[in-house]
């Protein structure tokens, strides 16, 4: 596949400027069924879907202009929230060198790059910043390919190719090309569904879930002991790791048609199944480690004996981390709002909440 998406290099006419600016806004998303182990070049050992969120996200600004000597370097210059950020630079910088070497965009290197990056909310609030990072500047690499070459007049080829790259730079970041939910990995189920990209979910997928809200209870808002890409590698001596995908892509099967059909009580279980099946994975390899904090599971237990007594289809899930998502449809927000708000809220640190919901995807901005 991955000459499929070889280029040629760019051959400059005399006198002609090839430059241009490029700024797009991408979400990052929360997975439903879970993406924890990885094999080859970023290829998933089971099929995964996510929300598509909202208010969290990234814009990436990237503009580009010839180089004045010939060299087979990336040269880049990157800034995040307006200060360089040498630690970033250095894995962008590594990863657009992939993307030129593997002749996927060899002319890359014939470029000065500038790129400029924020976020929409706070490092380490529970959000994955690698998906919606990494998916934005997918999108201005192809936006830049696109007007240099003119080769992704399609929109479904432009996402397509983007949601490939963006698996290149972080697994997750494939999905959240996609408005509403994202589907990624190989499932049987799912006629478009492939390793090499997500494939977008919202034409099947019941409207209720289009609503459904995301509060993310931020328990702890310090570093992880162990980051998502050591937890992944972890993942190849874990003794229950055959049973974990397989699990997986059955809980794919069942989740397919739950969420055609807007059974919101077998979504949130499912939800929660997985949530903490991943963290029950981590407690098992070897060496074991553990990411809930004391709060997670608090807050685990008040929203399970809520559900008991109301019956409201309030669901949580987690990332690889200690901080909850609380999970429901709009049309209970307002019954849910007192007991978040008297039971969940004081567990939070500094009584911090952020408030998401599902979205509509990356939006690009005019130069």
């Amino acid at each position: 596949m991955q000459n499929h998406y070889r280029n040629p290099l760019l051959r400059m006419a005399p006198g002609y400027v090839f430059s241009g600016d490029i700024h797009w806004q991408s979400p990052s998303n929360i997975a439903i069924v879970k993406y924890w182990g990885k094999h080859g070049q970023q290829l998933p050992r089971n099929a995964s879907i996510s929300f598509t969120l909202q208010a969290a996200y990234t814009e990436t600004e990237l503009s580009y202009s010839p180089r004045t000597q010939e060299s087979s370097d990336i040269a880049l210059d990157f800034y995040f929230e307006g200060q360089p950020q040498p630690a970033f630079a250095q894995k962008i910088n590594k990863f657009l060198s992939e993307l030129a070497a593997s002749e996927i965009m060899p002319f890359l290197p014939q470029f000065q790059l500038t790129i400029h990056s924020s976020n929409s909310f706070p490092h380490s609030a529970g959000i994955a910043s690698s998906a919606s990072s990494m998916s934005a500047l997918a999108l201005c690499l192809c936006t830049m390919e696109q007007e240099l070459f003119g080769t992704l007049n399609s929109p479904a080829e432009f996402f397509r190719k983007a949601s490939y790259f963006a698996r290149l730079g972080s697994g997750s970041a494939c999905r959240s090309l996609y408005p509403v939910m994202g589907e990624w990995g190989t499932l049987e189920k799912l006629a478009d569904s492939t390793d090499l990209w997500a494939s977008p979910c919202a034409d099947w997928v019941h409207p209720v879930f289009h609503t459904y809200h995301d509060d993310i209870l931020i328990v702890s808002k310090g570093e992880k002991s162990v980051s998502s890409r050591a937890g992944h590698q972890l993942m190849e001596g874990n003794p229950y790791a055959a049973a974990r995908y397989q699990q997986a892509n059955d809980n794919m099967v069942k989740l397919v048609d739950v969420l055609k059909a807007g059974d919101v009580h077998a979504f949130g279980e499912i939800a929660e199944l997985e949530a903490l099946t991943l963290h029950a994975l981590m407690m098992s390899s070897q060496p074991p480690y553990l990411l809930m904090k004391p709060n997670s599971l608090a807050m685990i237990e008040k929203i399970r004996e809520y559900r008991n007594e109301t019956g409201q289809p309030l669901y949580f899930t987690l990332d690889a981390g200690p901080n909850l998502h609380l999970l429901y449809p709009t049309e209970i927000a307002e019954q849910v709002a007192p007991f978040i708000q008297s039971e969940l809220l004081p567990l939070c640190e500094d009584g911090k909440m952020i408030r998401d919901r599902v979205g509509q995807g990356p939006v690009k901005f005019s130069a």
